[in-house]
Order: C-alpha cells, then sequence, then structure tokens
C-alpha cells in the first residue's frame, strides 16, 4: 500500500497533480478547504493603466559598500535598464516603462487580462523578476566588483482610470529625476572638488532654487547642466520598436553543389530605451501606438 502512495504521489510530483485535478479530473476536496474564503479579491478595476512601480530597498548604504561612482554610475543605471528590459519582454502587455536612480515604472495596457488582473500577481512578477535579473546580469556591467549580498526591491501599485492620468504620472517621475539630479550633481562637486564634507554641502545647498544651483555648477565648477547626459537629467523611457534585423543564412541553391550564405532581413518587435522628455507632448505625438486603446 505504502509503495502505491508514493508511487501517486511521484505521478503528481511530477506536474500532473494541479494540473489535472482543475482540467478533466474533479479536485479531491477536504475539510480545509473552507481556508481559501480568507484570501482577498484583488481585482484590478477595469478600464484603468496598472503602473507597478519599483524601488530599491535600502540601496543607499547598498550603492555605498558596491562602491557605486557619485553623483552618477552609468554601471548602475544601465543594469537597471536591462533588468526592466528583461520584465518587459518576459511579462505581458506592458506598453511602456520608466526608470531613474534604483526606481522603475511597468505601465501594463488599459485592457490587459493578464492573471484576471490580479494586484499581486502583477507585482510580484515584476518585482521577482527584475530582482533575479538584477543578479543575472550583474557581471555584465560590474565586472571588477563582486556583488557582496543579493540587492532587495519593493513594489506597489496604483491604477490611473484617464490616460491623462497616467501621461501626469510620467511626467511626476521624470521631474522628481530632474530635482534629484540637479541636487545630486551640484552635492557631489561641492564634496569632491571644493572638499565639503556632505554636512557642509547640504548647508550650504539649503533653501537654493535651481537657477541657484545651476549658478553654482557654472560659476564655480564650469559645469553646464544642460549639457550633462540626457540619461542622467531625464531619465529612461523604454517602449517597444520594430527593428530590422540582418543574420546570415546557408541555404543550398538548385544545380550547385556548395551552400552560399545570404543576407537575411526580420523585422521584430524589440525593447528600446530612450531618453527623452516625456512631459511635452512631442514625444507622445511621435509614438501614439503606446496608449492606442487596441495595442
Amino acid at each position: 500500500m505504502r509503495g502505491c502512495w508514493r508511487a501517486a504521489a511521484a505521478a503528481v510530483g511530477a506536474g500532473g497533480g494541479r494540473a489535472a485535478g482543475r482540467g478533466r479530473f474533479p479536485m479531491a476536496k477536504s475539510k480545509f478547504e473552507y481556508v481559501r474564503d480568507f484570501e482577498a479579491d484583488d481585482t484590478c478595476l477595469p478600464n484603468c493603466w496598472i503602473v507597478v512601480r519599483l524601488d530599491g530597498r535600502n540601496f543607499h548604504r547598498f550603492a555605498e559598500q558596491h562602491e557605486f561612482k557619485k553623483p552618477n554610475d552609468d554601471r548602475a543605471l544601465h543594469l537597471m535598464t536591462r533588468c526592466a528590459q528583461t520584465v518587459m519582454q518576459e511579462l505581458e502587455d506592458i506598453a511602456i516603462a520608466y526608470g531613474q536612480s534604483d526606481e522603475y515604472s511597468f505601465v501594463f495596457k488599459r485592457k490587459s487580462k493578464w492573471f484576471k488582473r490580479r494586484a499581486s500577481k502583477f507585482m510580484t512578477h515584476v518585482v521577482s523578476q527584475f530582482a533575479s535579473s538584477y543578479v543575472f546580469y550583474w557581471k555584465d556591467y560590474f565586472k571588477d566588483q563582486q556583488l557582496l549580498y543579493p540587492p532587495g526591491f519593493d513594489g506597489r501599485i496604483v491604477l490611473y482610470p484617464s490616460t491623462q492620468n497616467l501621461k501626469d504620472y510620467l511626467s511626476w517621475r521624470q521631474a522628481d529625476c530632474h530635482i534629484n539630479n540637479l541636487y545630486n550633481t551640484v552635492f557631489w562637486m561641492l564634496v569632491q572638488r571644493s572638499g565639503l564634507t556632505p554636512v557642509q554641502a547640504q548647508d550650504r545647498l539649503q533653501g537654493t532654487l535651481a537657477g541657484d544651483k545651476n549658478e553654482i555648477l557654472f560659476s564655480e565648477f564650469n559645469i553646464n547642466y544642460n549639457n550633462e547626459p540626457l540619461m542622467y537629467r531625464k531619465g529612461t523611457v523604454l517602449i517597444w520598436q520594430k527593428v530590422n534585423e540582418v543574420t546570415t543564412k546557408k541555404i543550398k541553391l538548385p544545380k550547385e553543389t556548395e551552400e552560399q550564405e545570404i543576407e537575411v532581413t526580420r523585422t521584430r518587435a524589440k525593447v528600446v530605451p530612450l531618453h527623452c522628455d516625456i512631459i511635452g507632448d512631442q514625444f507622445w505625438e511621435e509614438y501614439p501606438e503606446i496608449l492606442a486603446e487596441d495595442s
């Protein structure tokens, strides 16, 4: 009897258990089945844009221990984008993503039916895929820096009922990118080149406006903030674009004895990073398909 039980358990463990139970065969029920009633209904409202935003957990400490360059580390920014591209490629129905510093926002299509629009599924799939990708691709960007401990990311979900609400959300995140980067650029110039302590630099910048910070950069460090890389000032936008890829293929032509190499062009959708303004109308006029209802 024990051998028969083990054989049945092995069959279930091989993958036939839950799938079969929910398919052709009725699932066995027990007196404990009632605990499912405690599961909360977390279905996202219909006809709303679903935004999943993730942030690095304790990334200030993480950046210090892994010796990130200040105020911006290209390796870290490109790694974040690589992880976000992986999320878009692996998961369904993401129309656009936007990232800066240690955060990324993923916008799921308004009419997405993915996982029956369950909020927990959206958030856990995005965060887990991103976090595992961060560890997986770390060595591609930090070749000489060992990953000392696994990073953590937290996530949240926000629903936006109108397209204008969504645009305003993305505008808010890009405005935040500009404000933070301008401050950090001046702050670290004062620390690294003027020799101020972090506390002294903070006191120097207290109460200053954007114009004041620009003046400090230009007059004291000969830096025109408008000439700083767009990736620092604008963040990174990820969109789907059709790209032509040329590959080489070997074929054997009729009446030929040897194979010949020919170039084959294929068009496929690819996640492409852009560093541009998304607050104004120009971006959305140039890429209207992003927010199209039937895209």
